[in-house]
Protein backbone atom coordinates (compact mmCIF):
# COMPACT_ATOMS: atom_id res chain seq x y z
CA UNK A 1 0.00 0.00 0.00
CA UNK A 2 1.25 3.26 -0.77
CA UNK A 3 2.73 5.59 1.82
CA UNK A 4 0.36 8.15 3.64
CA UNK A 5 0.99 11.00 6.25
CA UNK A 6 -2.15 13.12 7.42
CA UNK A 7 -1.60 16.53 7.76
CA UNK A 8 -1.98 17.56 11.57
CA UNK A 9 -4.47 19.42 13.54
CA UNK A 10 -6.74 20.25 11.30
CA UNK A 11 -9.70 20.15 13.38
CA UNK A 12 -9.97 21.92 16.31
CA UNK A 13 -9.29 19.97 19.86
CA UNK A 14 -10.59 22.44 22.45
CA UNK A 15 -14.14 20.93 23.10
CA UNK A 16 -15.24 19.14 26.46
CA UNK A 17 -15.54 15.42 25.90
CA UNK A 18 -19.35 15.62 26.39
CA UNK A 19 -19.83 17.97 23.65
CA UNK A 20 -21.85 15.87 21.56
CA UNK A 21 -21.34 18.48 18.36
CA UNK A 22 -18.32 18.13 15.68
CA UNK A 23 -15.05 19.41 15.96
CA UNK A 24 -14.18 22.89 15.69
CA UNK A 25 -13.24 23.85 12.09
CA UNK A 26 -9.84 25.24 10.83
CA UNK A 27 -11.20 27.23 7.81
CA UNK A 28 -13.68 27.89 5.44
CA UNK A 29 -13.32 28.75 1.46
CA UNK A 30 -14.98 31.72 1.58
CA UNK A 31 -15.68 31.95 -2.07
CA UNK A 32 -13.96 30.75 -5.09
CA UNK A 33 -13.10 32.66 -8.36
CA UNK A 34 -12.22 31.86 -11.92
CA UNK A 35 -10.86 33.50 -15.05
CA UNK A 36 -9.85 32.41 -18.46
CA UNK A 37 -8.09 33.99 -21.31
CA UNK A 38 -10.49 35.33 -23.88
CA UNK A 39 -9.18 33.65 -26.81
CA UNK A 40 -10.26 30.01 -27.22
CA UNK A 41 -9.94 26.94 -29.31
CA UNK A 42 -11.97 24.34 -30.25
CA UNK A 43 -9.67 20.95 -29.50
CA UNK A 44 -10.41 20.08 -32.93
CA UNK A 45 -8.96 22.75 -34.53
CA UNK A 46 -6.25 22.33 -31.88
CA UNK A 47 -5.42 19.34 -33.39
CA UNK A 48 -5.66 20.29 -37.12
CA UNK A 49 -3.32 22.85 -36.09
CA UNK A 50 -0.34 20.60 -34.65
CA UNK A 51 -0.96 17.94 -37.18
CA UNK A 52 -0.56 20.46 -39.93
CA UNK A 53 3.24 21.52 -38.09
CA UNK A 54 4.75 18.08 -38.95
CA UNK A 55 5.45 16.36 -41.74
CA UNK A 56 5.25 12.43 -40.71
CA UNK A 57 1.50 11.39 -42.19
CA UNK A 58 2.32 8.73 -39.21
CA UNK A 59 2.18 11.54 -36.25
CA UNK A 60 -0.73 13.83 -38.21
CA UNK A 61 -2.71 10.80 -37.36
CA UNK A 62 -1.94 10.16 -34.01
CA UNK A 63 -2.08 13.68 -33.16
CA UNK A 64 -5.72 13.57 -34.80
CA UNK A 65 -6.75 10.29 -32.76
CA UNK A 66 -5.41 11.68 -28.92
CA UNK A 67 -7.02 14.91 -29.72
CA UNK A 68 -10.66 13.26 -30.81
CA UNK A 69 -10.13 10.91 -27.60
CA UNK A 70 -9.27 13.81 -25.01
CA UNK A 71 -12.42 14.12 -23.67
CA UNK A 72 -11.63 18.03 -24.83
CA UNK A 73 -14.03 20.30 -26.13
CA UNK A 74 -12.17 23.68 -26.10
CA UNK A 75 -9.68 25.26 -24.27
CA UNK A 76 -8.30 28.72 -23.47
CA UNK A 77 -4.94 30.31 -24.14
CA UNK A 78 -3.64 33.44 -24.52
CA UNK A 79 -1.64 32.87 -27.57
CA UNK A 80 -4.01 34.26 -30.65
CA UNK A 81 -0.87 33.19 -32.89
CA UNK A 82 -3.51 30.15 -34.57
CA UNK A 83 -6.55 32.13 -34.88
CA UNK A 84 -8.13 31.85 -38.16
CA UNK A 85 -7.08 34.42 -41.21
CA UNK A 86 -4.22 34.87 -39.25
CA UNK A 87 -2.84 37.52 -37.08
CA UNK A 88 0.84 38.15 -38.26
CA UNK A 89 3.77 37.35 -36.34
CA UNK A 90 3.58 35.55 -33.01
CA UNK A 91 4.93 33.58 -30.27
CA UNK A 92 4.75 30.37 -32.77
CA UNK A 93 4.08 31.82 -36.01
CA UNK A 94 6.38 34.51 -37.75
CA UNK A 95 4.57 36.77 -40.42
CA UNK A 96 4.53 34.68 -43.33
CA UNK A 97 2.88 32.09 -41.60
CA UNK A 98 5.61 30.10 -40.88
CA UNK A 99 6.34 28.10 -37.73
CA UNK A 100 9.21 29.05 -35.10
CA UNK A 101 10.35 27.70 -32.03
CA UNK A 102 10.44 30.05 -29.46
CA UNK A 103 13.25 30.23 -26.51
CA UNK A 104 12.67 29.96 -23.25
CA UNK A 105 13.45 33.54 -22.77
CA UNK A 106 10.63 34.66 -25.27
CA UNK A 107 8.18 32.47 -23.95
CA UNK A 108 8.84 33.72 -20.18
CA UNK A 109 8.47 36.79 -21.60
CA UNK A 110 4.56 36.14 -23.18
CA UNK A 111 4.18 34.66 -19.36
CA UNK A 112 5.32 38.13 -17.63
CA UNK A 113 3.31 40.10 -19.80
CA UNK A 114 -0.06 38.17 -19.39
CA UNK A 115 0.39 37.23 -15.94
CA UNK A 116 0.66 41.25 -15.12
CA UNK A 117 -3.15 41.53 -16.86
CA UNK A 118 -4.49 38.86 -15.63
CA UNK A 119 -3.53 38.29 -11.76
CA UNK A 120 -4.83 41.84 -10.89
CA UNK A 121 -7.85 41.06 -12.99
CA UNK A 122 -8.52 37.95 -10.69
CA UNK A 123 -7.71 39.09 -7.31
CA UNK A 124 -9.77 41.98 -8.18
CA UNK A 125 -12.62 39.52 -9.08
CA UNK A 126 -12.39 37.61 -6.01
CA UNK A 127 -12.58 40.27 -3.21
CA UNK A 128 -15.27 41.90 -5.07
CA UNK A 129 -17.71 38.84 -5.47
CA UNK A 130 -16.73 37.70 -1.64
CA UNK A 131 -19.24 40.06 0.40
CA UNK A 132 -17.89 38.86 3.54
CA UNK A 133 -14.56 39.61 3.79
CA UNK A 134 -12.88 43.22 2.90
CA UNK A 135 -9.51 43.21 0.63
CA UNK A 136 -8.57 45.60 3.62
CA UNK A 137 -8.57 42.26 5.58
CA UNK A 138 -6.28 39.98 3.97
CA UNK A 139 -3.39 39.21 5.91
CA UNK A 140 -1.91 36.64 3.67
CA UNK A 141 -1.30 36.53 0.39
CA UNK A 142 -0.04 33.10 -1.31
CA UNK A 143 0.60 33.08 -4.91
CA UNK A 144 0.87 29.46 -7.02
CA UNK A 145 2.62 29.01 -10.77
CA UNK A 146 4.92 26.32 -12.34
CA UNK A 147 4.80 27.94 -15.83
CA UNK A 148 6.89 31.00 -15.48
CA UNK A 149 8.70 33.50 -13.24
CA UNK A 150 9.61 36.66 -12.21
CA UNK A 151 10.34 39.08 -9.44
CA UNK A 152 8.91 40.61 -8.10
CA UNK A 153 6.46 38.62 -8.86
CA UNK A 154 2.41 37.98 -8.73
CA UNK A 155 2.21 37.73 -5.31
CA UNK A 156 3.18 41.87 -5.37
CA UNK A 157 0.78 42.37 -8.24
CA UNK A 158 -2.12 41.16 -6.08
CA UNK A 159 -0.64 43.80 -3.28
CA UNK A 160 -0.50 46.36 -5.68
CA UNK A 161 -4.02 45.21 -7.37
CA UNK A 162 -5.84 45.43 -4.02
CA UNK A 163 -4.17 48.03 -2.51
CA UNK A 164 -3.05 45.89 0.50
CA UNK A 165 -0.30 47.07 3.50
CA UNK A 166 3.20 46.36 2.57
CA UNK A 167 2.86 44.43 5.83
CA UNK A 168 0.37 41.51 4.43
CA UNK A 169 2.37 38.38 4.58
CA UNK A 170 3.56 37.21 1.25
CA UNK A 171 4.73 33.48 0.03
CA UNK A 172 5.11 31.93 -3.94
CA UNK A 173 4.76 28.59 -4.66
CA UNK A 174 6.65 27.59 -7.92
CA UNK A 175 7.16 24.99 -10.09
CA UNK A 176 5.17 22.33 -7.86
CA UNK A 177 2.34 21.26 -10.74
CA UNK A 178 -1.05 20.84 -10.71
CA UNK A 179 -1.57 19.57 -7.52
CA UNK A 180 0.20 23.08 -5.87
CA UNK A 181 -3.42 24.42 -5.05
CA UNK A 182 -3.64 21.84 -1.99
CA UNK A 183 -0.51 22.92 0.04
CA UNK A 184 -1.58 26.54 -0.91
CA UNK A 185 -5.12 25.56 0.50
CA UNK A 186 -3.27 23.47 3.62
CA UNK A 187 -1.23 27.10 4.10
CA UNK A 188 -3.83 28.90 3.93
CA UNK A 189 -5.70 26.40 6.82
CA UNK A 190 -2.36 26.75 9.43
CA UNK A 191 -2.42 30.42 9.30
CA UNK A 192 -5.91 30.62 10.11
CA UNK A 193 -5.58 28.66 12.90
CA UNK A 194 -2.91 30.31 14.31
CA UNK A 195 -4.52 33.28 13.76
CA UNK A 196 -8.98 33.92 14.03
CA UNK A 197 -8.45 37.41 12.28
CA UNK A 198 -6.49 35.63 9.91
CA UNK A 199 -7.86 35.98 6.18
CA UNK A 200 -5.96 34.50 3.06
CA UNK A 201 -6.22 35.09 -0.71
CA UNK A 202 -4.63 31.99 -2.57
CA UNK A 203 -4.37 32.47 -6.33
CA UNK A 204 -3.30 30.49 -8.99
CA UNK A 205 -1.82 31.40 -12.59
CA UNK A 206 -1.06 29.43 -15.09
CA UNK A 207 -0.16 29.71 -18.92
CA UNK A 208 0.66 25.95 -20.08
CA UNK A 209 0.10 27.33 -23.68
CA UNK A 210 3.51 29.12 -23.79
CA UNK A 211 5.12 25.77 -23.67
CA UNK A 212 3.91 24.17 -26.58
CA UNK A 213 6.67 22.00 -27.98
CA UNK A 214 7.04 21.38 -31.90
CA UNK A 215 8.48 17.54 -31.43
CA UNK A 216 6.69 14.14 -32.97
CA UNK A 217 7.57 12.61 -29.55
CA UNK A 218 4.41 10.89 -27.70
CA UNK A 219 4.78 13.03 -24.56
CA UNK A 220 4.76 16.25 -26.21
CA UNK A 221 2.14 15.21 -28.56
CA UNK A 222 0.14 14.16 -25.30
CA UNK A 223 0.88 17.55 -23.21
CA UNK A 224 -0.18 19.48 -26.44
CA UNK A 225 -3.38 18.38 -26.24
CA UNK A 226 -4.57 18.50 -22.72
CA UNK A 227 -2.44 21.90 -21.38
CA UNK A 228 -4.30 25.21 -21.62
CA UNK A 229 -4.61 28.47 -19.46
CA UNK A 230 -6.64 29.76 -16.34
CA UNK A 231 -6.49 31.30 -13.18
CA UNK A 232 -8.26 30.58 -9.80
CA UNK A 233 -8.46 32.32 -6.63
CA UNK A 234 -10.14 31.58 -3.50
CA UNK A 235 -10.72 33.27 -0.38
CA UNK A 236 -9.88 31.59 2.82
CA UNK A 237 -11.19 32.86 6.60
CA UNK A 238 -11.61 31.26 9.68
CA UNK A 239 -14.86 33.18 9.75
CA UNK A 240 -18.38 30.63 8.40
CA UNK A 241 -19.85 31.76 4.85
CA UNK A 242 -22.65 34.36 5.97
CA UNK A 243 -26.35 33.63 4.81
CA UNK A 244 -26.82 33.81 0.79
CA UNK A 245 -22.95 32.51 0.57
CA UNK A 246 -21.63 29.52 -0.58
CA UNK A 247 -18.67 28.02 0.35
CA UNK A 248 -16.37 25.36 2.16
CA UNK A 249 -15.44 24.17 5.05
CA UNK A 250 -11.96 22.72 4.71
CA UNK A 251 -11.96 19.48 7.02
CA UNK A 252 -8.45 17.60 6.23
CA UNK A 253 -5.61 16.56 3.73
CA UNK A 254 -3.64 14.02 2.81
CA UNK A 255 -0.55 13.47 0.87
CA UNK A 256 1.13 10.46 -1.27
CA UNK A 257 3.94 9.58 -3.27
CA UNK A 258 3.81 7.10 -5.72
CA UNK A 259 7.10 6.78 -6.67
CA UNK A 260 7.14 4.07 -9.14
CA UNK A 261 5.73 6.48 -11.44
CA UNK A 262 8.55 9.15 -10.99
CA UNK A 263 9.92 9.56 -14.27
CA UNK A 264 6.49 9.56 -15.74
CA UNK A 265 5.39 13.25 -14.85
CA UNK A 266 8.39 15.11 -14.98
CA UNK A 267 9.65 18.35 -16.58
CA UNK A 268 12.80 20.87 -16.46
CA UNK A 269 13.80 24.02 -18.02
CA UNK A 270 15.00 23.86 -21.93
CA UNK A 271 16.14 26.16 -24.33
CA UNK A 272 13.15 26.27 -26.02
CA UNK A 273 10.64 25.88 -23.20
CA UNK A 274 9.82 23.52 -20.43
CA UNK A 275 10.57 19.78 -22.00
CA UNK A 276 7.41 18.39 -20.33
CA UNK A 277 7.37 14.00 -19.84
CA UNK A 278 3.17 12.98 -19.14
CA UNK A 279 3.50 9.03 -19.88
CA UNK A 280 0.39 7.35 -20.88
CA UNK A 281 1.31 5.33 -17.48
CA UNK A 282 0.23 8.00 -15.32
CA UNK A 283 -3.26 6.76 -15.29
CA UNK A 284 -2.52 3.43 -14.53
CA UNK A 285 -0.38 3.90 -11.61
CA UNK A 286 -3.11 6.44 -10.48
CA UNK A 287 -5.59 4.25 -10.93
CA UNK A 288 -3.53 0.72 -9.25
CA UNK A 289 -3.43 3.34 -6.28
CA UNK A 290 -6.02 5.06 -5.71
CA UNK A 291 -7.82 2.40 -3.60
CA UNK A 292 -5.67 1.99 -1.51
CA UNK A 293 -4.91 5.68 -1.33
CA UNK A 294 -8.54 6.63 0.26
CA UNK A 295 -8.54 3.87 2.64
CA UNK A 296 -5.90 5.70 4.04
CA UNK A 297 -7.31 8.64 3.64
CA UNK A 298 -10.78 8.17 5.49
CA UNK A 299 -8.97 5.76 8.05
CA UNK A 300 -8.25 8.88 10.29
CA UNK A 301 -11.81 10.42 9.55
CA UNK A 302 -15.76 10.07 10.71
CA UNK A 303 -16.39 10.14 6.88
CA UNK A 304 -16.24 6.82 4.72
CA UNK A 305 -15.81 6.78 0.88
CA UNK A 306 -19.47 5.91 0.70
CA UNK A 307 -20.15 9.18 2.78
CA UNK A 308 -18.60 11.35 -0.13
CA UNK A 309 -21.20 13.08 -2.62
CA UNK A 310 -18.84 14.90 -5.08
CA UNK A 311 -15.87 13.75 -6.11
CA UNK A 312 -13.35 16.87 -7.39
CA UNK A 313 -11.07 14.93 -9.12
CA UNK A 314 -8.03 17.11 -11.06
CA UNK A 315 -8.86 16.42 -14.47
CA UNK A 316 -5.08 15.65 -15.73
CA UNK A 317 -6.86 13.87 -18.71
CA UNK A 318 -9.83 11.51 -19.97
CA UNK A 319 -8.17 8.17 -19.14
CA UNK A 320 -7.31 9.69 -15.28
CA UNK A 321 -11.00 10.42 -14.82
CA UNK A 322 -11.87 7.08 -15.77
CA UNK A 323 -9.14 5.41 -13.97
CA UNK A 324 -10.16 7.26 -10.51
CA UNK A 325 -13.77 6.38 -11.66
CA UNK A 326 -13.59 2.67 -12.35
CA UNK A 327 -11.29 2.20 -9.07
CA UNK A 328 -13.50 3.68 -6.25
CA UNK A 329 -16.56 2.69 -8.25
CA UNK A 330 -18.24 5.91 -8.66
CA UNK A 331 -21.35 7.00 -10.90
CA UNK A 332 -21.00 9.26 -13.52
CA UNK A 333 -22.29 12.05 -11.38
CA UNK A 334 -20.54 12.06 -8.55
CA UNK A 335 -17.36 12.86 -10.92
CA UNK A 336 -19.58 15.15 -13.52
CA UNK A 337 -17.78 18.37 -12.65
CA UNK A 338 -14.80 17.20 -13.04
CA UNK A 339 -15.63 15.73 -16.58
CA UNK A 340 -17.21 19.15 -17.48
CA UNK A 341 -14.09 21.34 -16.44
CA UNK A 342 -11.86 18.93 -18.39
CA UNK A 343 -14.54 19.32 -21.56
CA UNK A 344 -14.56 23.73 -21.19
CA UNK A 345 -11.02 24.50 -20.05
CA UNK A 346 -8.70 21.36 -20.14
CA UNK A 347 -5.94 20.93 -18.16
CA UNK A 348 -4.66 24.31 -16.58
CA UNK A 349 -2.48 22.80 -14.08
CA UNK A 350 -2.72 23.53 -10.68
CA UNK A 351 -6.05 26.28 -11.12
CA UNK A 352 -7.80 23.35 -12.29
CA UNK A 353 -9.30 21.54 -9.48
CA UNK A 354 -10.65 25.00 -7.95
CA UNK A 355 -12.25 25.31 -11.22
CA UNK A 356 -14.01 22.10 -10.22
CA UNK A 357 -14.76 22.69 -6.55
CA UNK A 358 -16.04 26.43 -8.22
CA UNK A 359 -18.81 23.88 -10.40
CA UNK A 360 -19.68 21.83 -7.63
CA UNK A 361 -20.58 24.66 -5.75
CA UNK A 362 -22.63 26.50 -8.47
CA UNK A 363 -24.73 23.55 -8.98
CA UNK A 364 -28.52 24.05 -7.87
CA UNK A 365 -28.29 20.12 -6.59
CA UNK A 366 -25.34 20.54 -4.11
CA UNK A 367 -26.77 20.91 -0.40
CA UNK A 368 -25.20 22.29 2.83
CA UNK A 369 -22.96 19.52 4.26
CA UNK A 370 -22.54 17.73 1.10
CA UNK A 371 -19.14 15.29 1.64
CA UNK A 372 -16.69 16.20 -1.24
CA UNK A 373 -13.16 14.84 -1.85
CA UNK A 374 -10.79 16.72 -3.77
CA UNK A 375 -7.29 15.33 -5.07
CA UNK A 376 -5.37 16.15 -7.96
CA UNK A 377 -2.22 15.03 -9.13
CA UNK A 378 1.63 16.30 -10.32
CA UNK A 379 5.73 15.08 -10.33
CA UNK A 380 6.81 12.85 -8.33
CA UNK A 381 4.47 10.79 -8.62
CA UNK A 382 2.19 13.58 -6.08
CA UNK A 383 -0.94 13.02 -5.31
CA UNK A 384 -2.77 15.35 -2.70
CA UNK A 385 -6.07 14.97 -0.91
CA UNK A 386 -8.58 17.05 0.81
CA UNK A 387 -11.85 16.23 2.30
CA UNK A 388 -14.34 19.34 2.44
CA UNK A 389 -17.81 19.80 3.34
CA UNK A 390 -19.85 22.26 1.29
CA UNK A 391 -21.60 24.91 3.08
CA UNK A 392 -24.77 26.67 1.91
CA UNK A 393 -25.72 29.37 4.05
Amino acid sequence: MLGFQLDSEIFRDQLLEDDPQPLLPLAYIRHIETLVPEVSYPQSMAGEVLSSRTESDRTKRYIRKVYAESGIDQRHIVLTDFLPGGQGSGLFVEADGSSREPTTGERNAVYVEKARELVPQIAKNAMANCPGVDASEITHVITVSCTGFFNPGPDLLVIDALDLSPKVHRYHLGFMGCYAAFPALKMAAQFCDLDESANVLVVCLELCSIHLQNKDDLDSIVANSVFADGAAAAVVSSRAPEKGERGYLLNHFACNLAREGIEDMAWDIGDHGFNIVLSKYVARIIGAGIKGLIDEVFSESPLTPDDIVHWAVHPGGRAILDKIETGLDLDEEQIRASRETLARFGNMSSATVLFVLSAILADEKTRDDDAVCAMAFGPGLTIETSVLNAVVA
